[in-house]
């Protein structure tokens, strides 16, 4: 997985774990794109300090996946449904001329859609 998505997807399951600074140095970072010498200069710290706060809190993320895997755990139920939406068109061209059954498909996906949402 790209490291930037996995550094997100991480901070959207543990975000609420880290410190306030952890948190806006990893935003204005990861999600607003700054520099490193752009967030020091705003936060009135070294380029240095925030790339070690940084890392800090990346470590710190990955801490909290690797003793908990809900990331993981979300990505594998992710894939399931997607299996789960693949197996369904299936039925669905088997029974098109079912309206019932259709209709019960289609309700099938819809919660597949908003899972995956």
């Amino acid at each position: 997985m790209d490291d930037i998505l996995q550094a997100t997807l991480l901070f959207d399951f543990y975000g609420e774990l880290l410190t306030e600074k952890q948190k806006t140095i990893f935003e204005m970072f990861h999600l607003s794109d700054l520099t490193l010498s752009e967030i020091g200069q705003e936060l009135g710290i070294s380029r240095q300090a925030v790339r070690d706060q940084l890392k800090r809190t990346e470590n710190i993320l990955l801490q909290y996946e690797n003793k908990l895997r809900l990331v993981e755990r979300f990505q594998q139920h992710k894939n399931s449904v997607k299996e789960m939406k693949k197996l369904l068109e299936i039925f669905e061209s088997k029974y098109k001329d079912d309206k019932e059954a259709v209709s019960h498909i289609e309700k099938i996906k819809n919660i597949a859609d908003d899972i995956l949402d």
